[in-house]
């Protein structure tokens, strides 16, 4: 498995646990006194949020991207369905 490949599959996996923390384990810790769904769920997102940078590094390295679009892939792990798009424009590059 490449680079591209697996930074694809963790961009995925890090927007799907960031979409279900802010969408679903925050409202149940705030508005249902369930706050074990944002520990569990924020545990997992932050592992796949670390991989997800550390992957984007090793890709910008290895595939000698520029840094605007670094910068970019970057700060799309900072929104909620970016992700998404991360994949589909490294799909699109293959």
């Amino acid at each position: 498995m490449n680079t591209i490949s697996l930074f694809r599959k963790i961009a995925v996996a890090e927007g799907i646990s960031y979409i279900l923390l802010v969408f679903i384990a925050m409202p149940l810790k705030y508005w249902a006194d369930l706050p074990l769904a944002v520990k569990y769920t924020g545990w997992a997102h932050g592992v796949l949020f670390m991989l997800y940078i550390v992957l984007l590094i090793m890709a910008w390295l290895e595939y000698k991207w520029s840094f605007k679009r670094a910068a970019l892939f970057g700060f799309a792990s900072l929104i909620p369905f970016a992700p998404f798009w991360v994949d589909k424009q490294l799909k699109e590059d293959k």
